[in-house]
């Protein structure tokens, strides 16, 4: 039966009624929380709803903060199409805004969605009054660590706000204690409401999502072009371990190079003149130990476009050095000749064209880490029957030349959800937050070792029914290590948050319900929404397991114990004092 939950600042039946939401609106009510739901399952209508109370207060201006131009257009359309606003008007602000002009939109709205850098510059240049806001969201609030904009804006808001609210939302918080707690400590939460895939409150809405590892072999002609820059390696870190400066034991790996850096680094603050030559051998297997992975697990395209970006590192003597090396230029010159041969791209094609043979209206998104691998994505897909891709990258850099402005990739974002456009090519700008609830299939090029970007690319499909992902893993390389070390963060993420969520003192302290505005429909039946989420915890509440009250056996065999001076006396230490 159809369900809606209604409040005076929420469109009629927008919103479905879910118990387990409206239990996390009542909590951000209490105070500062941070909302730790799986992807798709509705963070943003937990947002406003909120949202909607707050105004309703009428106690100051809300502020909506989302990471990208793209996601913050994305917000400003729901607050539109879910919020019953009257008189107000949402407005975004973002980096496209001059400065002149920012001053008059900051208080030409009471409900503001903004980029992080914007809304962090503004405060620090007095264009911006942060303490007029009674609360912030805080969207993918995971970015919320060191010296990020979203984390410098939560510690000003709560340094010049005495009541600050702030909701902070995301599916994947870490695996970490130390970062899950310094999101806690910068957005100065006082809570964390977290619902898990297998809560019986909250698997029914969540679709069924097939997770396919496809294990690739790598080309002869690739390993062909690796082999010299393996040798290369192996000798600096064979003459490094025989000096006792690289240490680990086992193939080299980043974790054993950044360890003999360190190494040679301590051995200089000793007075080891020797440690100096060490640090630029160390320097160069590192570049050589990223190159060699480009080169096994993502192919030539990935490779030349991290050998382009050395190139444009002027400044630096050392890799100036390594980009005129024989052996690397002789690389550069063999793969400026080659199409990309890696079996991956093959790969992509086949599980592209068989999702399209089997459902032509599919929609498929594929993610790659490089903008050159995106390229030869997307020429690979020209010849495909029914297939209709389009790049999805991020604005231009330096290193990666041109890139897509935030009103290109709206547009493009656009024309994925119309379906003029059905396969979305895609850099790490598209991981976050993207509401596109028809993509089917989503393909990984390579596995991230990142629990978080991992979760957030898985959590493009599979929004509103059954959704594929497929992870590709060239065998025997680094990509088995990623795909491992990412399975293994997500599975003790939750218990790192439930830790955290333990320590915080008022975790567990909520009070009386918040809920008094809310109510719910049911059909043709309206009631408060306290009602409504009481039934659907009974409901589901564990049920008690019928006692076991068959008689024991009286006929038990008896247990032979060992004799007392069979063990040593209390207190013997050794052979020597048994008596």
């Amino acid at each position: 039966m159809r369900t809606s939950v209604h409040h005076v600042n929420l469109i009629s039946d927008a919103i479905e009624a879910r118990a387990y939401q409206l239990e996390a609106v009542n909590e951000s009510l209490a105070g500062s929380m941070m909302l730790v739901l799986p992807t798709a399952a509705g963070k943003t209508a937990v947002a406003w709803m909120l949202i909607a109370e707050k105004l309703s207060e009428n106690e100051g201006n809300i502020l909506l903060i989302a990471p990208t131009v793209a996601l913050v257009n994305q917000h400003l359309d729901g607050c539109n199409r879910f919020l019953s606003l009257g008189e107000i008007k949402p407005l975004s602000i973002t980096g496209q805004n001059i400065v002149n002009k920012r001053t008059n939109m900051w208080t030409s709205s009471k409900l503001i969605v903004a980029t992080p850098q914007v809304v962090r510059n503004d405060i620090i240049n007095g264009i911006l009054r942060i303490e007029e806001y009674s609360l912030i969201v805080f969207d993918e609030a995971h970015h919320c660590t060191g010296e990020h904009a979203m984390a410098q804006v939560g510690r000003l808001y709560n340094s010049k706000k005495q009541d600050a609210l702030i909701l902070g939302m995301t599916a994947s918080p870490g695996s970490n204690i130390s970062q899950v707690e310094e999101i806690c400590r910068n957005l100065k939460l006082e809570r964390i409401h977290l619902k898990t895939p297998e809560d019986p409150m909250i698997s029914e809405y969540l679709s069924n999502l097939e997770v396919q590892e496809i294990k690739v072999n790598v080309p002869d002609e690739i390993l062909l072009l690796t082999n010299p820059l393996i040798l290369w390696q192996k000798g600096i870190v064979d003459r490094e371990r025989r000096r006792g400066i690289y240490i680990m034991p086992g193939e080299i790996n980043h974790a054993g190079l950044a360890s003999a850096m360190e190494r040679s680094k301590n051995a200089i603050k000793r007075g080891e003149r020797s440690a100096y030559s060490s640090i630029a051998q160390i320097g160069i297997a590192m570049r050589l130990h990223h190159l060699i992975n480009h080169m096994l697990c993502q192919g030539t395209a990935a490779s030349r476009e991290f050998l382009n970006r050395l190139e444009n590192e002027n400044n630096n003597k050392s890799v100036r050095n390594f980009v005129r090396d024989g052996r690397i230029q002789n690389l550069m010159v063999e793969i400026k000749k080659k199409d990309e041969i890696h079996s991956k791209v093959g790969a992509v094609r086949r599980l592209v064209r068989e999702r399209l043979r089997r459902d032509s209206g599919s929609k498929i998104i594929v993610f790659a880490s490089f903008r050159d691998t995106i390229t030869v994505l997307h020429e690979a897909m020209r010849d495909l029957k029914d297939a209709r891709a389009i790049q999805f990258i991020g604005q231009s850099n330096k290193s990666s030349g041109d890139g897509l402005k935030p009103k290109e990739q709206i547009k493009r974002l656009e024309e994925f959800r119309s379906g003029s456009a059905n396969i979305l090519i895609s850099t790490s700008v598209g991981e976050e937050g993207l509401d596109i609830p028809a993509a089917d299939l989503v393909i990984f090029y390579e596995p991230v070792s990142s629990e978080t970007r991992t979760i957030q690319r898985r959590g493009r499909t599979g929004r509103q029914r059954e959704g594929e992902v497929v992870v590709l893993i060239a065998e025997g390389t680094r990509d088995e290590n990623a795909r491992s070390a990412a399975l293994k963060r997500e599975k003790n993420m939750h218990k790192v948050v439930q830790r955290v969520k333990r320590k915080l003192s008022l975790s567990n302290h909520i009070g009386e319900t918040k809920l008094g505005n809310f109510k719910v429909k049911i059909g043709d039946k309206i009631i408060s929404a306290t009602e409504f989420v009481q039934e659907e915890k009974d409901l589901h509440a564990p049920t008690v397991v019928e006692y076991d009250e068959r008689e024991i056996d009286a006929n038990s065999k008896e247990v032979k114990r060992v004799k007392l001076e069979k063990f040593r006396s209390l207190g013997q230490r050794g052979l020597d004092e048994f008596s």
